[in-house]
């Protein structure tokens, strides 16, 4: 096995994952080449779907059956994401069974229009996980007031979960600390920890896009202060991280076996062309983190990133004066962040509605 960059981040305790999934990197050999290459896990999300069955020839045959058959819709969607879904499972089940459950998992997205609907979200994941039917399932739902209460009940039930569209660090404790009660209405039952593993997904560039906006019109005079808002972001928020789950936070729950809820860095391609492209993801490395990268940016990865170590935990000081001075142009990463989650739900929703459209 030829050692890269993605192995040495490994040993810094990161994993990355690839934030695409679709019959062209499954059938080509791709996926299985990158897994060698040290990717640990996969990401999916209804535009990751949305655009690979739009436009790869490899669905079109299959697409045409479905319209054929006695289905709803959304039972031809799901024949379809579904099917992808199993195989990548069950390529990255060796990894998984390695690692001990630590690594080699697949996230599913359940449908983003029950955000709102706390019951609904758990009666979703509850049929994704039996549909599935693997291990290394990540069920993915949506950061919400209603989605931290979701989690909850789906942590104590076993349920491996990815929680998605987070933008701000009042969202991501929230469900951080719903991941613990979840832990510990586990432990009360007497159901083995080590058989739920889960993480939590800030998304990055998008909020550097929105502070941008706003520090060009506020502070003109200092654009060396834009870019800046989403590694500080990682940074405070990984400082929370340590609070819920370091050694000392998660205490007996760790001794029996729980895993910790790692951030998982998404969003990650810098949407400004004049931002370094590995601009989230070589300054947040560290300890029990993961970071989710399109093609694109795993492709800068393998060419010219570096493993310098854990820099998560570098300049957390600039990081809080950072956030300070946003304070003092009076510009609100925790409302910006509440607006982004609900442009992103609303994303997802339209990728979502698009897709049933090509399938009705």
């Amino acid at each position: 096995m030829t050692r890269t960059v993605l192995h040495d981040l490994l040993e810094l305790g990161q994993q990355i994952w690839l934030d695409s999934l679709s019959r062209d990197l499954l059938d080509g050999g791709q996926l299985a080449r990158l897994l060698e290459a040290g990717v640990s896990g996969i990401t999916t999300n209804p535009a990751i779907f949305e655009n690979a069955i739009a436009k790869s020839p490899a669905y079109r045959g299959e697409v045409e059956a479905l319209r054929r058959c006695d289905l709803a819709p959304w039972e031809r969607l799901e024949r379809l994401t579904f099917a992808d879904v199993r195989r990548a499972c069950d390529l990255l089940l060796p990894l998984w069974q390695e690692s001990g459950g630590e690594r080699g998992y697949v996230s599913l997205e359940v449908d983003p229009e029950l955000a709102p609907d706390a019951a609904g979200t758990i009666a979703a994941a509850r049929r994704v996980h039996a549909a599935i039917e693997r291990p290394n399932l990540l069920v993915k739902i949506p950061g919400t007031a209603a989605g931290a209460q979701a989690l909850e009940t789906l942590v104590a039930e076993g349920i491996n979960v990815n929680v998605t569209l987070l933008f701000s660090r009042t969202q991501y404790r929230r469900v951080a600390e719903a991941y613990r009660r979840g832990l510990e209405q586990r432990q009360a039952a007497g159901r083995p920890l080590a058989a739920v593993f889960g993480v939590a997904s800030l998304f990055l560039s998008r909020l550097d896009t929105a502070v941008d906006a706003l520090l060009a019109e506020r502070a003109p005079e200092h654009p060396e202060w834009q870019g800046k808002t989403a590694v500080a972001f990682a940074k405070l928020a990984y400082q929370d991280f340590l609070r819920h789950f370091g050694e000392d936070a998660l205490g007996s729950l760790r001794r029996a076996g729980a895993w910790a809820q790692r951030p998982l860095w998404a969003s990650t391609s810098t949407k400004n062309p004049a931002y370094p492209d590995l601009l989230y993801v070589e300054p947040l490395v560290g300890p029990e983190t993961v970071n989710t990268l399109p093609e694109a940016t795993l492709t800068a990865l393998f060419d010219h990133g570096q493993a310098r170590g854990a820099t998560i935990l570098e300049e957390v000081d600039a990081a809080q004066a950072h956030w300070a001075q946003l304070a003092r142009l009076d510009i609100d990463p925790e409302a910006i962040g509440e607006a982004l989650q609900q442009q992103g739900l609303a994303q997802f929703e339209a990728a979502q509605r698009r897709l049933l459209a090509l399938l009705a």
